[in-house]
C-alpha cells in the first residue's frame, strides 16, 4: 500500500465534467486508493459550472461516464465515501469563496490533513482565469501543502507561455506546480534514466564518436476524432513536438545528472533545449492527410473532419532535423516525426549506431553493412530491441540481422497507466518526471520561429507514413558546425 494514500488528502479536479477527469483522472484516482480503508482514504472534490450537480448527482454521473469512457466500474461505497461536488456557477470571485467555505467545511468533516491539490483539467484558454480566482481565494496556500497541476499545452508560443509563467508566479511558487505530460509517466520514459546510467555497456557509446543518428517517432492511426475545434487551431508542432517528442529528445540526450534529485534533471534536460541550432527551414516539413486506407477502411481526408475548416492549413504531420551543439552531439542529427493517421500506432526512439569504418565481409556481402540499432518502444508494446549482425551457419558466408529484445510485458506484471503514475508523484511532491518553468520557455523560443513563419503543408494520404518530402530530411549530408549554427 502506497504511504501516501493513508493521508486523508483532498484532491480539488476543477473541471470535473470533461472528457479527461472521466477518461484518466478519476480511473486513476480510483485505482490507487480502491483497497484502502475509507478511514484512511483521500478525499476528492470535483468542481464545475453545473449549477444543478449535487454530491449524489455527481457520482451518479461520474460512475456512468467513467464506465463508458473508460471501461472502469467504479465501486459504489467507493463514490459515496470518496467524491464530493461543488458548483462555481459562473467562475466569479464570490464563486470560488463558495468554493473555499466548502473545502474547508470537507476539511473539518473528513477530518482531513488540509493538505491539497487543485487539478485543472479545464480547457488552455481558462488557466488564466482559474489560477487568478485561485490565487484571489487565497486557495494557493493552506493548513498543509498547496499543489498546482496544469495539464499541457502550456502556452501557445514563447510570449504566451512566458506570461501564464509569470501569472502562475504571481499567486504559487514554482514547487508548488506540476505541469503534467501523461507522456513522462510511461515506464519506458522513466526507465530512460536507468537504461542509459545505471547500465556501463550504454553510456561510453552515448555520443558523436559511436552514434550517427538519433530518430524519435509518435505516430497515430487515428484522425483528430472529436478534437477538430481544438486540432484546428493548434497543430501538431503545438500539439505533439513541443511536449511529448521534445520531453524525449531532452531525455534521450542529456547529460548525466549531478545526483537523482528533481531539480539536478531538470537542469540537465534544460541545457539541451539552449544547446540545439536554430531551426532553418529546410529542417522541417508539414503535412496534413487526405482520404485514405487504414486498417483496410476508407478515412475522410483531415479538412472534411467534423469542425475542421475546408480550407485549413493546419498541420497533421511534423518531420524535422534537430543539431544539438554540444561535445557530446555534435554532427549527430536528431530527427522529430510525428503524425495522425499514419499507417501504425507507435512511439519509439531509434539510435543508430556508426557502421564499422572498414569492412571485412565486402567480399561476402553484396549490399550496405547494416548498423547497429537500439530501438525503445514507448508503446504499445513497451520494451528494448537491441539490433546486431551474426553470420548465417553454413555456406555461402552470409550476415544476417538478429534482435536482443526486453519486454515489460514479459518480465513485469501490468505496470501502472501513465496517469496513474504521475498523480501519484504530485501527491508525493516529486517533480521530477514534470516539466519545470524554464523547460517550457525554452521550448517555445525554439519553436515559435516556425509557427511564425510556417512552411507549406504537403498532402499525405490516410494509412501512410507521411509525406514524400519528409523523406528528404533524412538523405541530406550533414553540415559543418559553422553552417549548422546558421539559420
Amino acid at each position: 500500500m502506497n504511504s501516501w494514500v493513508q493521508k486523508r488528502d483532498l484532491f480539488v479536479i476543477v473541471g470535473v465534467s470533461g472528457d479527461l477527469a472521466n477518461r484518466k483522472l478519476l480511473p486513476a484516482l480510483y485505482r490507487l486508493s480502491h483497497d484502502v480503508p475509507s478511514e484512511s482514504r483521500f478525499r476528492i472534490l470535483g468542481v464545475s459550472t453545473d449549477p444543478a450537480c449535487s454530491d449524489n448527482t455527481f457520482r451518479e454521473k461520474s460512475q456512468k461516464s467513467v464506465k463508458e469512457l473508460a471501461g472502469v466500474d467504479l465501486d459504489s461505497a467507493w463514490l459515496d465515501e470518496t467524491l464530493f461536488f461543488q458548483s462555481i456557477g459562473q467562475g466569479g470571485p464570490e464563486d470560488y469563496r463558495a468554493l473555499v467555505q466548502r473545502v474547508e467545511s470537507l476539511e473539518k468533516s473528513e477530518s482531513l490533513t488540509g493538505n491539497r491539490v487543485f487539478y485543472l483539467a479545464l480547457p488552455p484558454p481558462v488557466f488564466p482565469v482559474a489560477i487568478t480566482r485561485l490565487g484571489e481565494a487565497e486557495l494557493n496556500e493552506g493548513p498543509g501543502w498547496t499543489r498546482l497541476v496544469i495539464e499541457k499545452p502550456f502556452g501557445r508560443d514563447a510570449a504566451s507561455a512566458e506570461s501564464l509563467n509569470k501569472l502562475v508566479h504571481q499567486y504559487f511558487d514554482e514547487k508548488q506546480v506540476f505541469r503534467i505530460d501523461h507522456y513522462l509517466g510511461k515506464e519506458t520514459v522513466a526507465n530512460l534514466l536507468v537504461f542509459r546510467f545505471a547500465n556501463s555497456l550504454f553510456e561510453p557509446l552515448w555520443n558523436r564518436d559511436r552514434v550517427d543518428s538519433v530518430e524519435i517517432l509518435v505516430a497515430e492511426s487515428l484522425g483528430v476524432e472529436h478534437r477538430g475545434r481544438y486540432y484546428d487551431r493548434a497543430g501538431a508542432l503545438r500539439d505533439m513536438i513541443q511536449n511529448h517528442l521534445t520531453q524525449l529528445l531532452t531525455l534521450t540526450a542529456m547529460e548525466p545528472p549531478s545526483s537523482f534529485d528533481a531539480d539536478a534533471i531538470q537542469h540537465e534536460k534544460v541545457k539541451v533545449l539552449h544547446s540545439i541550432s536554430p531551426i532553418g527551414p529546410g529542417d522541417v516539413v508539414f503535412g496534413q492527410y487526405a482520404r485514405g486506407e487504414v486498417d483496410g477502411k476508407p478515412v475522410t481526408g483531415y479538412r472534411q473532419e467534423p469542425d475542421v475548416a475546408p480550407d485549413s492549413r493546419t498541420e497533421t504531420f511534423v518531420a524535422m532535423r534537430l543539431r544539438i551543439n554540444n561535445w557530446r552531439w555534435q554532427g549527430v542529427p536528431f530527427y522529430l516525426r510525428t503524425g495522425k493517421r499514419l499507417a501504425d500506432r507507435v512511439s519509439r526512439i531509434v539510435v543508430n549506431f556508426r557502421c564499422p569504418p572498414v569492412s571485412l565481409f565486402q567480399p561476402f556481402v553484396f549490399s550496405a553493412l547494416r548498423p547497429n540499432t537500439l530501438e525503445i518502444t514507448i508503446q504499445p508494446d513497451e520494451g528494448f530491441d537491441l539490433r546486431f549482425e551474426v553470420k548465417s551457419p553454413g555456406v555461402p558466408f552470409r550476415l544476417v540481422t538478429q534482435n536482443l529484445h526486453f519486454r515489460y510485458s514479459e518480465a513485469f506484471q501490468k505496470s501502472p497507466e501513465a496517469y496513474e503514475t504521475l498523480l501519484l508523484d504530485v501527491l508525493l511532491g516529486d517533480t521530477t518526471q514534470f516539466v519545470r518553468d524554464d523547460w517550457v520557455e525554452a521550448s517555445w523560443r525554439l519553436y515559435t520561429p516556425i509557427l511564425e513563419v510556417p512552411p507549406q503543408v504537403a498532402p499525405y494520404p490516410a494509412g501512410s507514413w507521411g509525406p514524400k518530402e519528409a523523406d528528404r530530411l533524412t538523405s541530406l549530408p550533414e553540415l559543418d558546425s559553422a553552417t549548422a549554427a546558421t539559420p
